[in-house]
């Protein structure tokens, strides 16, 4: 729905160009001597004033508030994974490493979210949305590498018991 007088079929403001009011894209007239041609544009360009949202949008990226809660969980997670391993603590050292480990895979999982939200994605994929298909060595190499780390981290707490 437009905004502007019903029933015409002008717009109700010239569009402004890049070089001011009365150089825009509906000028009609003769060029101005004084003014240099410029190049092609897009008409999106022009019509928007030259400017986009993505322009005027800082760019997203993770801050230390949303970053210090996952290292803290992470780091809190792998000290309870690493210590009964290192000092077998009895009985209960399993647990403790299970649920450290739980933490770090949950920290793991929230840095990923975070990274995701902030336009970040993994090396060598392509961005998301962009339509690409991934490399499935590439995915297969993640796939593997995940789930060496899970065999190795349930072989070495099973080893506990």
């Amino acid at each position: 729905m437009e905004a502007g007088p019903r029933g015409s079929e002008e717009p109700a403001v010239e569009p402004v160009g890049a070089d001011g009011p009365g150089n825009g894209a509906g000028h009609d007239g003769p060029p101005d001597p004084g003014v240099p041609d410029v190049p092609d544009v897009p008409e999106e360009a022009v019509a928007g004033g030259g400017e986009s949202y993505g322009e005027l949008r800082p760019p997203r990226r993770l801050r230390l508030w949303q970053i210090a809660p996952i290292v803290g969980l992470a780091a809190i997670g792998s000290l309870m994974f690493a210590f009964p391993l290192a000092f077998g603590l009895g009985d209960g050292g399993a647990v403790v490493a299970m649920l450290g480990l739980l933490l770090s895979c949950c920290a793991a999982g929230w840095g990923m979210m975070a990274a995701r939200r902030a336009g970040l994605g993994w090396p060598g994929l392509p961005p998301r949305g962009s339509g690409e298909r991934p490399d499935w060595r590439l995915v297969a190499l993640y796939t593997a590498v995940a789930a060496a780390l899970v065999v190795l981290a349930v072989w070495r707490v099973a080893r506990l018991r």
